[in-house]
């Protein structure tokens, strides 16, 4: 079974984790620059790194899609610069997985492939996709919904060690992000993590940073670019979160199911 992954940040690595454990063969696409938060959990640093290693799995760049059989060979996950996933008109995979996480969809088709999974919101099973899967973490996180949408976009991050919005940090203005801290330090509420066009970017709880936005990134006023983790566990920067499991758990349903449903026709 092959499966094309849209997206390669942090949720969509922890799908490509949960399905390449359970041997099925993964690729990934993602666009030239990633602007991905928690750089040291997600597949996307193949691309400016040609090579990356989340936990115990590899992900290397491929240069094209005639390098995407010998990377598979090699038992790591090969990821394209394939922002609009073309690649699926030449690999033709059995499922393609869509996220993006960009809370609408970006042109994603339910005649993509036999099987086609929207994550989060964005997506309406039985219309442009074959099933969506749940990412609003609490009591349906990771579930699989055949008929629907999943919980809409409420722009309020979820809750983690008692802190949710505040734990986000964003861009004061439009302008060139400077990073100044790296992922895995210690902060403390008012820390400059980074900077924009000289204006700080300021922490505004204590914790860990858990992720940031590469320097000279793009940015606009607003705009997510960086995560304290209010827990203070190191370790939890260096490896997949909770959520992303359990949403990679989802889809590994999801294709089980729909995949035998095909076969039974």
């Amino acid at each position: 079974m092959l499966v094309v992954i849209r997206g390669a940040g942090d949720i969509a690595t922890g799908i490509a984790l949960r399905l390449h454990r359970s041997h099925i063969q993964v690729v990934m696409t993602d666009i030239a620059h990633p602007t991905a938060i928690r750089r040291t959990v997600c597949f996307s640093q193949a691309i400016p790194n040609k090579i990356t290693k989340v936990e115990d799995v590899t992900a290397i760049l491929a240069e094209s899609t005639l390098q995407v059989e010998e990377i598979l060979k090699k038992g790591a996950i090969p990821v394209l610069i394939d922002p609009n996933a073309d690649c699926v008109n030449t690999l033709h995979p059995d499922v393609l997985v869509d996220a993006i996480l960009a809370k609408r969809n970006l042109g994603t088709r339910i005649t993509d492939a036999p099987v086609v999974i929207g994550i989060g919101p964005g997506f309406c099973a039985g219309k442009d996709c074959h099933a969506v899967v749940e990412t609003m973490r609490g009591h349906y996180l990771g579930r699989v919904i055949l008929h629907g949408e999943p919980i809409p976009n409420t722009n309020i991050p979820g809750l983690i060690g008692g802190y949710a919005g505040e734990r986000v940090l964003r861009a004061p203005c439009d302008g060139t992000f400077h990073q100044i801290l790296d992922i895995g330090a210690q902060v403390k509420a008012g820390d400059v993590a980074g900077t924009v066009d000289g204006m700080p970017m300021r922490c505004t709880i204590s914790g860990v940073l858990r992720g940031i936005l590469p320097d000279n990134t793009p940015v606009f006023a607003g705009m997510k670019s960086g995560d304290v983790d209010p827990r203070c566990e190191i370790k939890h920067c260096y490896c997949v979160s909770d959520k992303a499991l359990a949403v990679g758990g989802g889809v590994l349903e999801a294709i089980l199911q729909l995949t035998s449903a095909l076969s039974q026709k």
